[in-house]
């Protein structure tokens, strides 16, 4: 069911996700302990420093800190725009000053290497060690490198997959913009479950905005592990309105599924050896599980990612650690930014609420992913979701996508409210 998506809905669905701040501020606030307990948080993503926040709001008594190794964060989100010449490295960059200055959180710029659940511990590369009362882990994704034959990390450094933003997106906007007009693109899309669904498709989408204003005789093609994609019917109207032939996508059924990369020749090769494309840039997006601390701290299941109460986000596997963000399981809510800055509010809430002999109430949170095919034109999906029945489900009749047809004024409207999105999803996380 597709619904026109306003501001004003837009912000309603935020209201969804802060849900979380006006329950555990009313709910626990009167009986916050003024110095009191001690909550290690694990990655300072969205997740994590959402979280850091918002305990600190709900509770200021409680002694918070963050574990980050980076001292900048490059946001995922809002990397493809880099890619495509609407914004540079700086224009995605979060630092934690904020954090640390006004909301009194920690901040220890250092890699944890283990956890030891028993001894409720952590320990850091650095050789310190931390305790705690509560652990947060929220340590994003890592990659499935030996899942293809002929890619490794190493090989990321050549041929990137520039799905953690940073270094790996300079690489891949550098060989973009060294490579000659009327060269192939390619990009490799993994499989279900991933970081960010709608996220190769909007790349696709940059590049070949790129590529019409410096190079318009070259070529996109998606190399893709399913035989549909997020918000399919808008991104494929999209660019054969604004790009005519230049994207070509290629489904799991039609050759799509690569098995094998050479990246002497930057060429990869699906129906086992028999169909070959060869890339002038090639962008290889591996299947991926959740951070390493998380499987190495045994918080991972066979899949690969974290089982967790999807009430609380309490892990399944051990009572006093938390998962959220990419690396857990939350039931219908998909990888993204905004997942994780939801699920860090309502962790907060859990914890607090635990801590004050309080049972977690059932909160609705939420995700927006915007999108942009072209500088003026953008697409939404939206989704409010609730617990019930032992997990996360998607709230029938709310939320939605961008109408399939809609003006061209609409389009640059939710182009706008990208922008505004990410500066409004960026100052609560880290601001």
């Amino acid at each position: 069911m597709q619904q026109r998506f306003s501001r004003r809905n837009f912000l309603r669905a935020l209201g969804a996700g802060g849900a979380a701040t006006a329950l555990a501020a009313c709910g626990t606030m009167p009986g916050a302990r003024r110095r009191g307990p001690n909550v290690v948080v694990v990655g300072g993503g969205p997740g994590g420093a959402t979280t850091a926040k918002y305990l600190k709001r709900f509770n200021p008594g409680i002694q918070v800190t963050l574990v980050e190794p980076k001292a900048t964060y490059h946001t995922c989100f809002g990397s493809n725009w880099v890619l495509g010449g609407l914004a540079e490295m700086d224009d995605i960059a979060q630092t934690y000053g904020a954090l640390k200055d006004r909301h009194d959180v920690n901040i220890v710029q250092d890699t944890v290497t283990a956890i030891d659940p028993d001894a409720r511990q952590v320990r850091l590369a650095g050789g310190d060690t931390l305790s705690y009362d509560k652990l947060v882990v929220s340590p994003g994704i890592d990659f499935r490198f030996d899942a293809v034959e002929g890619y490794s990390e190493a090989v990321s450094r050549d041929i990137p997959h520039a799905w953690k933003a940073g270094e790996q997106t300079r690489i891949l906007r550098d060989q973009l913009r060294a490579m000659d007009d009327g060269g192939v693109f390619v990009l490799v899309a993994p499989g279900n479950p991933f970081r960010c669904p709608p996220g190769p498709y909007e790349r696709a989408s940059m590049v070949a905005h790129y590529f019409k204003q410096h190079k318009p005789r070259s070529k996109v093609i998606i190399l893709d592990n399913k035989e549909n994609f997020s918000k399919q019917g808008l991104f494929m109207a999209g660019w054969e309105r604004l790009y005519g032939d230049m994207i070509e996508w290629v489904p799991s059924s039609q050759g799509g599924q690569v098995e094998q990369v050479d990246p002497e020749t930057r060429t990869v090769y699906s129906d086992g050896g028999l169909t070959r494309f060869r890339a002038d840039v090639l962008n290889f997006v591996p299947s991926q599980q959740a951070g390493a601390i998380a499987r190495e701290a045994g918080l991972a299941d066979d899949t690969g990612w974290c089982p967790v109460d999807q009430l609380t986000f309490r892990s399944d596997k051990h009572e006093d650690i938390f998962v959220i963000g990419d690396a857990c399981i939350a039931g219908a809510m998909p990888k993204s930014g905004h997942s994780a800055n939801t699920q860090g509010k309502a962790v907060a809430a859990a914890i607090v609420r635990a801590m004050n002999d309080q049972d977690m109430l059932p909160l609705s949170t939420v995700n927006t992913c915007y999108s942009l095919i072209g500088p003026d034109y953008g697409i939404t999906v939206a989704a409010v979701y609730r617990f019930e029945d032992g997990g996360i489900a998607g709230v029938p009749g709310s939320g939605g996508v961008s109408p399939s047809e809609a003006s061209d004024a609409f389009r640059r409207q939710e182009a706008r409210y990208a922008q505004g999105w990410y500066d409004s999803i960026t100052a609560d996380t880290w601001g």
